[in-house]
Order: C-alpha cells, then sequence, then structure tokens
C-alpha cells in the first residue's frame, strides 16, 4: 500500500499560467524538499531500479534491429552514426556493453537473418517497451498517492501507445541532441547540413524531450492530469535531473580507472543499468515535483500519508 499522500484531483483544468502563480507564492526550497520527501514515499527508488531494468531490455533488441536491418541494406552510415551516438551517450564501459548488441546485429545480417533480427528486435523491443511503460505507470501512481493501477488489459495497452509515443519522441530526441554530431561525421563534411544541425539541434532535441515527458506525466499516472503546460514545470525537473546525472556518471567513468577493474567483464552491464537508472530516478523525481505542485495548489501539501506520520 503506499505511503505517499493522494494528490486531491482538482476540478479546474490547471494550465501553465496557474503553475506560474501556484510557484510564486510558496517558497521554492519547501516544495522541493517536499518533492524529494513524496518520491521517496512512494518508494521511487524501487521504482527506478525496476524501470532501469525494462529500459535495458527494450534499447538492446533495438539496437539490434536497427542496425541488422541497416547493415542488410548496406547502409553502413547508419551504423556508424548510431555507434557514434552510443560513444557519446553511454561511454566507457556502458558504451561496450551497447557495442555488443550493434555486432549482434550486424553478424545476422551477414547471416542472410536480417528479416529474423529485424522482426525478432522489433517485436522484442515493443514487448520490453510497454512493459516499461507499465512500471511507469505503477511508479506515477504511487506518488500521486493512487494505490490501484489500471486494469490489466487498459494498462498494458496504454503502455503500448505511450511506448509507440513518448518512447519513439524520447528516441528522436537522443539522435537528435547526441546523435547530431555522429550522423554529420558518418555522412562527411557538409556546410548546410553543419549549418543545419547548429540552428535546429538544440530546440528541437529539447522540443521532444518535454513532449515525451509531458506525455508520460499526463497518461502514465491513473487518474486526471492537468494540462501539458502546467505538466512542462515537471518535465523540465526531470530533464535537466537527466543532463545532470548523465554528465556524473560520464565523468566518473572517464576519470576513474576503478570501474573496470571493480567489475570486470561484467562493467558493460553494469554500466548501462546504472545508466538506465539515473534516468529513471531523473523521471520519477520530475513526477513528484509534478504531483507535490498540485498538491500544494489543491490545498493538501503534506507529501507523507497520515499513517505513516503517526508511526
Amino acid at each position: 500500500m503506499t505511503t505517499a499522500r493522494a494528490v486531491p484531483v482538482t476540478r479546474d483544468e490547471l494550465e501553465g499560467d496557474d503553475a506560474i502563480e501556484t510557484l510564486r507564492a510558496i517558497d521554492p526550497r519547501r516544495l522541493a524538499l517536499d518533492a524529494v520527501t513524496r518520491f521517496r514515499a512512494g518508494d521511487g527508488f524501487s521504482h527506478s531500479r525496476a524501470l532501469a531494468f525494462q529500459i535495458t531490455l527494450t534499447l538492446v533488441p533495438a539496437l539490434i534491429a536497427i542496425i541488422g536491418f541497416a547493415e542488410a541494406l548496406d547502409q553502413g552510415t547508419v551504423r556508424r552514426a548510431v555507434e557514434g551516438t552510443i560513444n557519446a551517450l553511454a561511454p566507457g564501459a556502458a558504451g561496450d556493453f551497447f557495442t555488443g548488441a550493434l555486432e549482434q546485429g550486424s553478424s545476422s545480417a551477414r547471416e542472410g537473418r536480417a528479416a529474423a533480427a529485424l522482426v525478432g528486435g522489433v517485436l522484442a523491443a515493443l514487448l520490453a517497451g510497454t512493459s516499461a511503460m507499465g512500471q511507469v505507470e505503477r511508479g506515477a501512481n504511487r506518488i500521486y498517492g493512487t494505490e490501484r493501477d489500471r486494469p490489466f488489459l487498459r494498462k498494458y495497452a496504454n503502455g503500448l501507445r505511450l511506448t509507440l509515443t513518448a518512447g519513439a519522441f524520447s528516441l528522436l530526441a537522443l539522435v537528435v541532441l547526441i546523435g547530431g554530431s555522429a550522423l554529420r561525421e558518418a555522412i562527411g563534411p557538409s556546410q548546410g547540413l553543419d549549418l543545419t544541425l547548429a540552428i535546429l539541434r538544440w530546440p528541437a532535441g529539447l522540443a521532444l524531450v518535454l513532449a515525451s515527458l509531458a506525455m508520460l506525466f499526463r497518461h502514465a499516472p491513473r487518474r486526471r492530469q492537468p494540462e501539458a503546460s502546467w505538466l512542462a514545470f515537471g518535465a523540465v525537473i526531470s530533464a535537466v535531473l537527466w543532463l545532470a546525472f548523465m554528465a556524473i556518471l560520464a565523468l566518473y567513468i572517464q576519470a576513474t580507472d576503478s570501474f573496470g577493474a571493480t567489475y570486470g567483464p561484467l562493467a558493460g552491464t553494469i554500466g548501462v543499468l546504472l545508466w538506465s537508472f539515473l534516468v529513471s530516478i531523473g523521471l520519477f523525481l520530475g513526477l513528484a515535483f509534478a504531483a507535490q505542485l498540485e498538491a500544494v495548489r489543491a490545498g493538501a501539501p503534506e507529501p507523507r500519508d497520515e499513517r505513516e506520520r503517526n508511526d
């Protein structure tokens, strides 16, 4: 049973202007502390660990499918662009883990099994992605104080929809933000391409990130949510935390030799799970911020359940 206090559903359609008004009327430091308390009360770390596992299961077959298809069409540019994106996104041991998926996709294509790699990879990625979105719903519900998830069929139908929409936006955002330079290097020098990427890369990538997060915030919890403009404030928190966590992890892996020495051949697996775990924490902390802001607006700012406070 959840220990996070349920956020009352407001009758008014809350929008961005209402969020700004609420933020101006409260202490930002208190809001941040209460959001972290809500995250912990909703067992955010456990849900983040479960989601990290599902993210890993989704990414690996998706990479195998993409590279198998590209190799079958003799599109070496795609493979080089994807590999460059991985090296930029997950350096060191984590990148080596993903590179193994690239080799698997290439091997399947060379052996004439590109169609099997494509179909199998897509199906596995869809199944794992749907399960991951189900985990997002479970974690979001606990953070909002909702004790029951949707019925089984509705939950995973919604998870599939979010995989095809919010999940696709997330992948596109990674390609735009992280893979822009890798794609440019794979294609070759082009003044027109360089100028286009320089102008559109960051605004387009950040817009895709915020659109993906706002979609998750609005449709994952089993409750009536505010408008996307209200939820955008929590989405910004998630995006900022994700970037900060990724920078810290990259610096740690690059600055120390202890990571590979500690985990040995498991370093790649541990690295990608740690990467996914940090992404998941950023997502659920942003959800906790959005939930706490709405709770304050509804006049129920206490983030913990009454029963836990009385223990």
